[in-house]
């Protein structure tokens, strides 16, 4: 057996497309993956090209073609491979189309809609989710409420709810009841949590944007492959877009008191 292209088990099936390296390792430890036949439960297992890899009792296949997609979630679509609950998944407006067995990046809350991307690259994939990354992620928040505008300052400064911190890198209103927010962590469901700790509860949450890649041009339900340079302009960290959304700062309107009355 020639261990001179040996790498490690859930870098072999995160490039075959199976999942991110973090889910692959969680796989082999409950027990899915075999090696040459028999099940394998340390993810720093070093296996080479000639050794027959499975999971679940399918072949895992060495490298195959990258797939880099961009998809306009609708709101009401899971971001996960199953759900017990019948709930439809994002990857299934996907399935018809793409052969290969893609994955998500990152997630999007159930009832956010907005740009997401699959992909069968697993070093894509954690390249863009690993925390030191600071990738930027760009949402428009709908309110069925009135915002404070206090609340964007707070944002940007950082603000603690039930002893977790969460800070905006960019928060400003485009309207009364609607605001722009840049993240560039992945906490679960920050907006929601933030903005309901004043007491505004949030309508629609929408990503626009992902690093320099705009939601621009795709239709819900829809997806695009993304382009080289996109790619490259992700992995190298550049968060700029001519296409992002542009919003203009919204200024609550002042009373105006007994100027401009007319006698």
């Amino acid at each position: 057996m020639d261990r001179n292209d040996s790498v490690r088990l859930q870098l072999r099936m995160a490039r075959a497309g199976i999942a991110s390296r973090r889910r692959c390792e969680t796989y082999i430890s409950e027990g899915r993956v075999k090696v040459n036949g028999k099940v394998v439960i340390s993810p720093g297992t070093k296996v080479s090209s000639d050794d027959e890899v499975t999971f679940d009792g399918h072949t895992v296949r060495n490298e195959k073609r990258k797939v880099y997609l961009a998809l306009h979630k609708p709101s009401g679509f899971l971001c996960s491979d199953e759900d017990p609950d019948g709930r439809p998944l994002a990857k299934s407006l996907l399935d018809v189309v793409v052969k290969e067995r893609i994955f998500h990046v990152g997630r999007l809350d159930y009832m956010t809609s907005g740009l997401i991307f699959f992909t069968n690259d697993g070093d894509f994939a954690r390249a863009l989710t690993h925390p030191s990354r600071k990738v930027e992620k760009e949402y428009v928040v709908t309110t069925k409420n009135e915002i404070p505008e206090e609340l964007m300052e707070r944002f940007l400064r950082g603000i603690t709810v039930e002893g977790i911190r969460y800070k905006a890198s960019q928060a400003v209103l485009a309207g009364p009841r609607t605001a722009n927010i840049v993240l560039t962590e992945g906490k679960n469901r920050e907006l929601r949590r933030v903005f309901l700790s004043v007491a505004v509860s949030i309508k629609k949450v929408h990503r626009v944007r992902i690093g320099p890649v705009s939601l621009k041009g795709i239709v819900s339900g829809h997806f695009r492959n993304l382009k080289d340079f996109e790619i490259k302009a992700l992995l190298d960290g550049s968060q700029d877009s001519r296409n992002s959304h542009k919003s203009t700062k919204y200024r609550r309107p002042q009373s105006r008191g007994n100027y401009g009355r007319r006698n």
